[in-house]
């Protein structure tokens, strides 16, 4: 079973992330970058949905650290975000994020965007 990191600061996010995810997957869901950072020193995930705007480290801030760390740098992050404006997604692009799942987020589009990205 793939296991995919849930970083959200908004607990109703992760709840549902867990409840709609759980039974396809080993979820962990953890509410700000640095307790997934901590989490990585145990456990690499084959995905990583990531929101933005959190107040510790943002989404940016974490992805670019992903990226930086050769041990991190292949992890597939998908944004999940309610900032759907063009230079948001074309930041996020050329940062390396594979793709945008809109909140709130719907099961249909939650879970096949997850399918896609975690094919092959």
């Amino acid at each position: 079973m793939k296991t995919i990191f849930v970083v959200d600061d908004n607990t109703v996010n992760l709840v549902k992330a867990d409840e709609k995810l759980s039974d396809f997957y080993n979820v962990f869901t953890l509410a700000c970058a640095s307790n997934m950072f901590e989490l990585l020193n145990d456990i690499k995930p084959d995905l990583i949905l990531l929101d933005i705007m959190m107040p510790d480290i943002d989404g940016f801030e974490a992805l670019r650290r992903l990226k930086a760390d050769r041990r991190y740098a292949e992890i597939p992050v998908i944004f999940l975000t309610s900032k759907t404006d063009t230079d948001t997604k074309a930041l996020g692009l050329e940062m390396g994020v594979l793709d945008f799942i809109p909140k709130p987020f719907s099961d249909p589009i939650l879970h096949n965007c997850i399918k896609l990205h975690l094919q092959g």
